[in-house]
C-alpha cells in the first residue's frame, strides 16, 4: 500500500541506449524478509558501545552498491523478531534518494500500518504526500559515463573497522552550544581547560597540502558574528578531536565534509517533500595546526562559513562543475586526514510508530562506513 504513493522504488533504474539513468517506474517489486533471530536480546544490539557485527545482517542488502539496481529492487525491508522485540531495517538505493525522502518513505509505512491495525477509513491519504516533479536544476542531461559492471567502491569495504555510539545529553549540547558563542573572554582554548572539557563532553586520493594556506589565513580574518548552531558547534568539536587523535603534522590539510540539503537553497525552492537525491557534500579545509591549536569557535566559524555561503549559486556551481566532468562521487578517507559527516540530528527518526509505539533505538547498516565517517542521530527525546 505504501508503494503506491512511491512508485519509483517499486522500479528498477534504467539505462538507454544514450547512457542516460532513469527509474522505471514498472511495479518490479521491492524485497521483503521476515526473519527470527533467537539467540540475541534488544540489549545485545542497542546496550554495547561499539555497535555489534550483527546489526548488519538485519539489512537485506548490506554492501550492495547503488548501480545494481539495474537488477536488484531498489528497496529492501527486513523484518527481523527478536525473543523481546523487533528490528526492522530497511534499505533503499542511495542513487534515488536521500536522507528526507527516505525518512518521508519509512514514516509514511509506519503510518500507513498503524491505520490498518486500526481499521482507519483514512487509509487512502497521507500526511506527507512526496513531490514527484522532475523540472529541478537537479535533474541534468548530463551523462555519466559507466564502466560495464558499474562503478567500482573507492573504499576497502573489507578494512576492519569498529563503530562506536556517542550519546550527548540535552543540557551537554546546549552547553557546548553557548561556550562556542560566548564572547572573546570566555573562548575555550586549546590548554588544560579545554582539555577537561573535551573529556567531559565524550564522558556524559588528493594530496590538499599547501593548496588552501592563503585561503584559509583569509578567511580567518573575517569576523564572523553569526551564531553557530549545535550541530555545527558538535561537529567542530568532532573535527578537532580526531585531528588530534590522529596526531597529524601541523601543515597537514584536513577536510570536513557535510552533506547539506538543497531543497531549500535553491531559488526558487524545492518542495520540502521533494522526492529524490537533493543532497551536495561541501568541504571545510584547515591545516592540522590551525584545527588543534586555534580555540573551538575558529573551528566552528569555518564549519558555518560553508554552510551559510552554499546558496542557489553555489548549488548551481556544483552542479556546473560537475556537469563539465560527470563522475561518481568518491567516498572515503583518501589522504588520512578527512572526516565526513552525514545524515543529519533533524531527520524525524523517532517519528514512525507501527503501532508498538516509538523506536527505542536507531542503527544503520554498513553502507557507506570507512575510516571518519560519522552519522548524526537525533535523541530519542530530541537533540
Amino acid at each position: 500500500k505504501t508503494l503506491s504513493f512511491f512508485p519509483p522504488l517499486a522500479g528498477r533504474l534504467y539505462t538507454d541506449p544514450n547512457g542516460s539513468i532513469y527509474i522505471a517506474c514498472n511495479d518490479a517489486g521491492v524485497e521483503f524478509h521476515h526473519s527470527k533471530c533467537a539467540t540475541s536480546f534488544i540489549r545485545d544490539v542497542i546496550a554495547p558501545v561499539y555497535v555489534p557485527e550483527l546489526v548488519n545482517e538485519f539489512f537485506s542488502f548490506d554492501k550492495t552498491v547503488s548501480y545494481q539496481g539495474h537488477f536488484k529492487p531498489i528497496m529492501a525491508i527486513q523484518f527481523t523478531e527478536l525473543p523481546d522485540g523487533v528490528f526492522i531495517g530497511c534499505s533503499i538505493n542511495h542513487a534515488v534518494t536521500d536522507g528526507t525522502s527516505f525518512w518521508n518513505f519509512f514514516n509514511t509505512y509506519a503510518e500507513i500500518c498503524r491505520k490498518i491495525s486500526n481499521n482507519d477509513p483514512g487509509i487512502e491519504k497521507i500526511s506527507r504526500q512526496p513531490e514527484f516533479s522532475r523540472d529541478s536544476v537537479l535533474i541534468s542531461s548530463a551523462i555519466l559515463k559507466v564502466p560495464k559492471g558499474g562503478p567500482k567502491v573507492t573504499f576497502n569495504v573489507n578494512e576492519p573497522l569498529r563503530e562506536r555510539i556517542f550519546s550527548f545529553c540535552r543540557e551537554a549540547i546546549l552547553e557546548l552550544k553557548a561556550k562556542v558563542n560566548s564572547n572573546n573572554k570566555d573562548k575555550l582554548l586549546v590548554n588544560e581547560d579545554f582539555n577537561a572539557f573535551e573529556k567531559y563532553y565524550f564522558d556524559k586520493s588528493v594530496n590538499l597540502n599547501g593548496i588552501f594556506e592563503n585561503w584559509l589565513f583569509k578567511s580567518s580574518n573575517i569576523a564572523n558574528t553569526a551564531e553557530i548552531s549545535s550541530f555545527q558547534s558538535l561537529s567542530a568539536l568532532l573535527w578537532r578531536a580526531v585531528t588530534r587523535a590522529r596526531k597529524l603534522p601541523v601543515s597537514k590539510t584536513t577536510t570536513f565534509r557535510m552533506a547539506v540539503n538543497c531543497r531549500h537553497r535553491l531559488n526558487p525552492k524545492l518542495d520540502p517533500l521533494y522526492f529524490g537525491n537533493a543532497i551536495q557534500s561541501i568541504p571545510t579545509y584547515a591545516v592540522a595546526g590551525d584545527v588543534t591549536s586555534r580555540d573551538l569557535r575558529w573551528c566552528a566559524e569555518r564549519l558555518n562559513e560553508s554552510v551559510e555561503a552554499h546558496k542557489d549559486e553555489r548549488v548551481r556551481g556544483y552542479l556546473k562543475e560537475w556537469e563539465k566532468d560527470p563522475r561518481c562521487f568518491p567516498l572515503g578517507n583518501f589522504d588520512g586526514a578527512s572526516m565526513t559527516m552525514g545524515s543529519s540530528p533533524r531527520f524525524p527518526m523517532y517519528e514512525n510508530d507501527f503501532g508498538w509505539g516509538r523506536p527505542l533505538a536507531i542503527r544503520s547498516g554498513g553502507a557507506n562506513k570507512f575510516d571518519g565517517k560519522i552519522s548524526a542521530f537525533p535523541g530519542r527525546e530530541g537533540m
